[in-house]
Order: structure tokens, then C-alpha cells, then sequence
């Protein structure tokens, strides 16, 4: 036993006599409800929003710098896609986009806000997608067009990546202040 738990078992009497007003108790769970929320969940969501954003442009801007290098190095004499090399990077992407998904799937159901802006994000990619798919049947040996469609897979890659590494340091955050609760 420690000095502490030695001193409140000798004075136990001592310090049952005399208990707090109900207006201690009110004022600590209005400091403790303060400190809880002291991080606007609006702010959360606009700094998702700028992060992603920022990773986006980022991530296109060295896609059309790596497009114009490819482009130059197919001009060249470089190998062009094949239609079979294609549908295996599709495959690729296609299914490590679905496990960051399901591995998100937890931390988004406890957030439906930020679930229905990656849905629509996500959504919106795939109609970028289904455009360069177009593009694609009609032009199969275009390594911009090809270049274009892994892009657009990264992006998403990138966009639940990010997303999935916000919620989970939100959800340890959240973890730490619920220990520190009474």
C-alpha cells in the first residue's frame, strides 16, 4: 500500500465529513464539456477538405510531368501499353482501392458526413474514369490517355489513403480524451 491510500484509510472519517455543493460538480462538468469539444468538427472537415485538395493538384501536376516525359520517351521508340498489360493495372488499382475502402468502412460508419463527401469524391472519379475509358476504346496505344487513367487510380488511392489516416488519428484523439474523462 502506498502513503496515499495509507493516509485516506487513517483519516477516512476526517474526510467523509465533509462533501462538495452540487455547484462544484456542475461547474467541473461544464469545464470537462468544454475541453471535450475544443476542436470545432467544422474545422476538422475543412482541413480534410483543404489536405485533399492540395494532394490532388499535387498528384496531377506530376502526372502531366510524368505524361509529357512518357510521351516523349514512346516517341522515341518505347513500348506502348498492350490492351492485356491494361486490364492487369486496372485489376491492380481496382483492388487496392476496394481494401483501403473496407479498411476505412469502420471509421467512416461513426462519421456519415465525412463518408458522404468520400462517396461523392469517389464518385466523381469514377465519371473521370468512365470518360477515359472512352478515350481509351477509341485510342488504345495513347500512352496520355493511359497515363490519364493511373492517374485518376492514384488519385483515389491517395484520397482514401489520406482520409483513412485523418480518421485514425481522430479516432486516437478521441481515444486519449475519453481516458481523461471522470
Amino acid at each position: 500500500m502506498d502513503k496515499l491510500e495509507e493516509f485516506i484509510l487513517k483519516n477516512k472519517e476526517d474526510l467523509d465529513r465533509y462533501t462538495p455543493s452540487s455547484g462544484v460538480w456542475k461547474k467541473t462538468k461544464k469545464r470537462l464539456a468544454k475541453e471535450k469539444y475544443a476542436f470545432p468538427k467544422w474545422l476538422f472537415i475543412a482541413a480534410m477538405f483543404v489536405v485533399i485538395l492540395g494532394t490532388s493538384v499535387v498528384i496531377i501536376r506530376q502526372g502531366y510531368n510524368r505524361s509529357e516525359s512518357d510521351n516523349e520517351s514512346v516517341a522515341g521508340g518505347g513500348m506502348r501499353p498492350s490492351k492485356s498489360h491494361l486490364k492487369e493495372t486496372e485489376i491492380y488499382y481496382n483492388n487496392l482501392v476496394n481494401s483501403l475502402y473496407r479498411e476505412a468502412t469502420p471509421f467512416l460508419t461513426s462519421n456519415p458526413e465525412i463518408k458522404k463527401e468520400l462517396n461523392t469524391d469517389i464518385s466523381q472519379l469514377d465519371s473521370i474514369c468512365f470518360e477515359i475509358k472512352k478515350d481509351l476504346k477509341d485510342n488504345v496505344a495513347n500512352q496520355e490517355v493511359v497515363e490519364a487513367l493511373i492517374q485518376n487510380y492514384r488519385i483515389k488511392i491517395r484520397l482514401l489513403e489520406d482520409m483513412l489516416t485523418i480518421l485514425k488519428e481522430n479516432e486516437n484523439h478521441q481515444e486519449k480524451n475519453r481516458s481523461h474523462e471522470l
